[in-house]
């Protein structure tokens, strides 16, 4: 048993000074006392934030930052042509690159304040196409960079089948990531034993889109994972391109989001990733399946996405979280400003998440987060209450951008300032401190083999 005093913190109930947390063996939450004058415990100094789940991430996406912000020569550019330098990155990876790239992410992912994460992970089989001895293989990769930084991981192994709506054939450059129903049993049944007795730990799925499934094999999905399981979460990407949107209606006569509203019974343990592009009906069924809905402001911004209808969403007690998806920028307060400042530009207002008058902004959207992040990874965490895993982040008060403020102030200050320098001081995983200084405790051995792998990866 471990005992922490946070001097300064946020409950779910609001802020309290001089908290006592006990933590267990396992690094879950067993009790919670504020205003307590215990002698014997960890101080914990600053303005202390529960961990912010992340929810949707390809994570060797990372190492591709940058890469595709050059025009091509043809003019145009757009989420179709970025996949192309996506799927020509993917192919040069070997296991050890996805791992390393991996470790460095998620060391990169806690020092920003996210302190779990959703895998969305869909590279799988050799460049060829061909499985790998272990169907696993790269998933393990996955698991071990969780567990070698501290980050908490639902790992969702991805179903794609086909090229596009109507079970359009796949593309050559797709070969690493397809699966047909069998072979995906069996990834799935390899993985699942990994995931038994594991507090920081869930197995879902993540069938690819409605273009990358059929509406059978989207059935069979659900039913393997259910037998693995019930209740486990299902993650999707939809709706986040208008040509998507096109595609399915003269596919279906139905646009994404309706159709999958229309076709399963989707709920709690549903995170539709994107939705950037309903109608309004479709934006108020949405909100009412309990459903969340996966904002990645920052890629969706650098892919030209599109603006999720949020004022609307959040208006009807829409859930959703928050992911760094490709990862061009990893900064969970900065995800949570641009998802407000998108709304300020389309709508030419501000503050207009706060969702009622003389309330803050920022803390009306890191709850939400919280509350939507750790529903969508089935986990819990994102509150420190018992029960919890224990993650803390904390903010150096000291700081400028946080000088004389606390409370719903300095979490304000933390989201809607950008500074040279993160006033994340320190951040505590399961109970252990695996950010000092703002610096994870082993970058540097991360960031050697992360250079060494990209070294070989671009001379290539």
């Amino acid at each position: 048993m471990r005992r922490f005093l946070l001097r300064h913190a946020l409950l779910p109930d609001g802020w309290h000074d001089d908290v006592l947390v006990e933590v267990d063996a396992g690094g879950m939450i067993t009790a919670v006392t504020p205003q307590s004058t215990a002698k014997d415990a960890e101080p914990v100094g600053g303005i202390t934030l529960p961990g912010l789940p992340n929810l949707h991430s390809h994570a060797f996406q990372r190492a591709m930052a940058g890469l595709a912000e050059r025009s091509g020569p043809a003019g145009g550019d757009s989420f179709w042509t970025w996949r192309e330098t996506m799927y020509r990155f993917a192919a040069r990876l070997t296991p050890e690159d996805i791992e390393a790239i991996a470790t460095q992410l998620y060391a990169e992912m806690l020092q920003a304040g996210y302190t779990a994460v959703a895998e969305f992970h869909y590279v799988h089989h050799q460049p060829d196409g061909s499985a790998y001895d272990d169907p696993a293989e790269l998933s393990w990769r996955v698991l071990a960079a969780a567990d070698s930084t501290g980050i908490a991981l639902t790992h969702l192994p991805v179903l794609y089948r086909y090229g596009g709506f109507g079970a359009r054939a796949p593309q050559e450059r797709q070969r690493r990531f397809l699966h047909d129903a069998p072979a995906y049993a069996r990834l799935l049944e390899r993985l699942a034993p990994a995931f038994r007795d594991r507090g920081d730990r869930r197995l879902g799925i993540a069938p690819h889109s409605l273009r990358a499934v059929s509406p059978e094999l989207l059935d069979q999905a659900l039913e393997m994972i259910d037998a693995i399981d019930n209740g486990a979460p299902v993650h999707i990407h939809i709706a986040e391109q208008t040509a998507e949107v096109e595609d399915c209606i003269a596919w279906s006569g139905r646009r994404p989001v309706e159709w999958l509203l229309d076709h399963c019974a989707v709920g709690a343990r549903w995170c539709l990733v994107h939705a950037t592009h309903m109608t309004d009906a479709e934006t108020a069924r949405l909100a009412a399946s309990q459903a969340v809905a996966g904002l990645c402001p920052s890629t969706e911004a650098n892919l030209g996405d599109g603006i999720f209808p949020a004022v609307s969403y959040l208006a009807q007690d829409g859930r959703f979280g928050i992911g760094s998806d490709s990862h061009i920028g990893v900064h969970a307060a900065e995800d949570l400003r641009l998802l407000e400042y998108g709304q300020r530009l389309l709508h030419r207002g501000r503050n207009l998440l706060a969702g009622r008058p003389e309330r803050s902004t920022g803390r009306r959207l890191f709850d939400a987060a919280c509350r939507g992040g750790a529903q969508a990874l089935g986990l819990k965490l994102g509150a420190i209450t018992s029960g919890c895993r224990a993650d803390f982040v904390c903010l150096d008060e000291d700081a400028p951008a946080l000088a004389g403020r606390r409370g719903d102030a300095a979490l304000d200050a933390w989201i809607f300032t950008s500074t040279p320098q993160s006033p994340i001081r320190e951040v505590y995983a399961g109970g252990r401190r695996v950010v000092e200084n703002r610096r994870h405790v082993r970058a540097g051995d991360y960031a050697a083999r992360y250079r060494e792998a990209l070294d070989r990866i671009l001379q290539e």
